[in-house]
């Protein structure tokens, strides 16, 4: 299935809902199984809420299954499992009104440990008030290390996947602590990133390193065995800040109004007016589409970014007063590939499938 080429294709769409989809499913349906046995009630039940209200984070890093030379089924099961750890650890931390910066960090110790495949496993669960999982986060952060353990340029790619992990547990470390004091955290340690990334915002460094979508790509072209370190650093450069920072930019924009009425933070809220919103969205659009032109296998990256845009925007929230004119001129920004690509993803919605 080449999904590079041919992504206006809506055959290929189906094709791809079709045939990668039940098997990230019958993944996530493992794991649901494994939640559903956790011995603390509260543990199990964010567990299982993560695996059903954010499906659709494993359907959508599915893609990179299709990068040319993975091998999909490993790579569905590292992003499935990867993902999985990120979305219960955002649940523990978000949903339960604990605001403990050291239980949050201790947790978090699972996302960089996933990618190491020479770490023993911590305990997570040593600062925080539910402890009993059966094993569930352990097994989850175990399953991440064999399949790295095994990529032919592990090495290669290691470094940079680690380091978009630290960055990752930062945000979610501080901007989940009560909001008198998130923004300081959250300050504390952009301001001694931002330097690298000159002409962005510290919340738009900030909206990039929510994304594992840098990740999971590095791990499906370490299956090269000939990959240098110059090119997992040029796509790392590329998706970090630009892919990613579209890619978490649109998921707080289409959560504008939500996250307003329950006074969650939001980094599209930071944009001083809706033209400047819109002015910056256009730049990530344009710019991660430029990156990803200049990486090797483009057409592969440039759909993925459409897809990103078709995605977020063809939810039901991009049409609200708020988003519908920016949504509008998004899709405009992203082309026929994008317009096709949303009118599938409607379609696909209608039908419950996305």
């Amino acid at each position: 299935m080449d999904i590079a080429k041919e992504v206006s294709k809506p055959q290929l769409i189906y094709s791809f809902v079709k045939t990668i989809f039940p098997v990230v499913k019958a993944q996530l349906s493992f794991w649901e199984e494994k939640a559903g046995r956790c011995p603390d009630r509260v543990l199990g039940e964010q567990a299982l809420a993560s695996i059903a209200h954010k499906e659709f984070h494993c359907l959508g890093g599915s893609i990179y299954s299709l990068h040319p030379g993975a091998r999909v089924a490993e790579v569905i099961e590292f992003v499935v499992a990867y993902q999985t750890i990120s979305d219960y650890l955002d649940n523990l931390v978000d949903a339960l009104e604990i605001q403990d910066e050291q239980a949050f960090r201790q947790l978090h110790l699972a996302m960089t440990e996933a990618l190491d495949a020479d770490a023993r496993c911590s305990d997570y669960y040593a600062y925080y008030p539910h402890r009993e999982d059966g094993g569930y986060l352990t097994e989850l952060v175990q399953t991440c290390q064999r399949r790295v353990q095994k990529l032919p340029s592990y090495e290669v790619v290691r470094p940079y996947m680690m380091k978009l992990a630290e960055l990752y547990t930062l945000l979610q470390v501080s901007k989940h602590l009560h909001p008198a004091e998130r923004e300081q955290k959250m300050l504390g340690w952009l301001e001694q990133v931002i330097p690298e990334y000159p002409g962005l915002s510290v919340w738009e460094l900030a909206a990039a390193t929510g994304s594992t979508l840098g990740t999971f790509c590095l791990f499906a072209m370490a299956y090269d065995a000939q990959l240098t370190d110059r090119e997992a650093k040029k796509v790392r450069d590329a998706y970090f800040p630009w892919i990613t920072g579209l890619h978490i930019l649109l998921d707080y924009f289409i959560d504008l109004e939500e996250d307003r009425k329950t006074n969650q933070l939001n980094f599209v809220e930071y944009y001083a007016s809706k033209k400047e919103q819109q002015e910056r969205l256009l730049l990530f659009v344009e710019t991660a589409l430029s990156q990803a032109r200049s990486l090797r296998y483009p057409d592969f990256h440039e759909a993925i970014i459409r897809g990103l845009l078709a995605m977020y925007l063809s939810d039901q929230k991009g049409k609200s007063r708020e988003c519908g004119q920016v949504t509008a001129e998004l899709i405009q920004a992203g082309g026929r590939p994008v317009k096709v690509l949303f009118w599938i993803c409607l379609q696909l919605r209608k039908k419950g499938k996305l």
